[in-house]
């Protein structure tokens, strides 16, 4: 090592989640999707603003002994589109898969939209159709106001 450079050691993870390719700067909006805060027990890593070749910048969260439910996934596409997930049992990767936004999403997000009837009393769910995907562009299914930035601002 040269002076002035540091060489960065996370520790592997024995069991857990490992979620990498997260768009530098969204590393705690993942962490809020999964309800991890100071009160977490977990052990977690977080690694932000990590070199990259593929994007140049990049996030990384290691979350020990847990591995992440359909719809943290889902949420998780939403603001890290592409980002790859690999489930880590007895220190191996045993699966690893990328990410997929699906065509529609349902619950998800709250409308921007104060007068929407999904941000009333009604008893219906907020429905999202993805119009793009790179870069991301949300519609309402109910009032056709789209979320184009700040998609984190708007998870339920």
């Amino acid at each position: 090592m040269n002076d002035g450079e540091m060489k960065l050691r996370v520790t592997p993870i024995g069991n857990g989640t490992v979620i990498d390719h997260i768009p530098a700067g969204q590393a705690l909006n993942v962490l809020k999707i999964l309800g991890i805060d100071r009160t977490t027990q977990a052990t977690i890593s977080l690694l932000m603003n990590v070199s990259s070749r593929r994007s140049g910048r990049k996030d990384i969260v290691k979350v020990e002994d847990r591995e992440l439910k359909e719809e943290e996934v889902n949420k998780i596409s939403l603001i890290a589109p592409g980002a790859t997930i690999n489930i880590i049992r007895d220190r191996r990767v045993v699966d690893k898969y990328t990410v997929d936004m699906p065509d529609l999403i349902v619950g998800v997000l709250r409308c921007p939209n104060p007068s929407c009837i999904s941000n009333t009393n009604e008893p219906i769910n907020s429905r999202f159709i993805v119009k793009s995907k790179n870069p991301v562009i949300l519609r309402c299914v109910y009032c056709e106001q789209a979320i184009a930035e700040n998609i984190a601002d708007y998870l339920i």
